[in-house]
């Protein structure tokens, strides 16, 4: 049975990881539909706030804090190998650190910074608009199941 330290940092991974499922699937489910059917400046516009407001500690530290975490059970699972639970520790970082930090890195936070350089009225930005939309939420959908899949592997680790 996974206990002490080690079992405080499959905690804060369940956690973490479920914090962050449930920011990005409320905006898979809600929060893009409701940009999406604004017109395109103030969609663009909202967007660009959101994106700016959401770099502050108590997000970062759900991201951020997470991916740490994440990287942290999977170093010591490996040095540790525990009898059980280190097939769902593992699993549950990958999950993490590829599925959603990584898909944030590589996917959600270069169209994030290149919807930031538009002018929100201008036609450039009404023509990326749905496109961006589009990408960007197919993209958190990954970031969702991925969050979700990494906080039951780590309960499953935990049982």
């Amino acid at each position: 049975m996974i206990d002490g330290a080690y079992f405080v940092l499959a905690v804060l991974g369940v956690l973490g990881t479920g914090l962050a499922a449930g920011v990005f699937c409320a905006f898979s489910t809600f929060v893009m539909r409701g940009l999406a059917a604004l017109p395109p400046a103030q969609g663009v516009a909202a967007m660009n706030a959101i994106n700016t407001a959401a770099v502050r500690p108590a997000f970062m530290l759900v991201l951020l804090g997470t991916t740490v975490v994440s990287a942290v059970i999977a170093v010591v699972t490996f040095v540790r190998w525990p009898d059980e639970g280190a097939v769902e520790l593992l699993l549950g970082s990958a999950l993490y650190l590829f599925g959603s930090f990584g898909v944030t890195v590589a996917a959600n936070v270069p169209r994030n910074a290149a919807l930031l350089q538009l002018e929100p009225g201008s036609a450039e930005a009404a023509g990326r608009w749905s496109s961006y939309v589009r990408e960007w939420t197919a993209w958190n959908h990954v970031r969702t199941g991925a969050s979700a899949a990494a906080a039951v592997a780590y309960v499953l680790a935990l049982a």
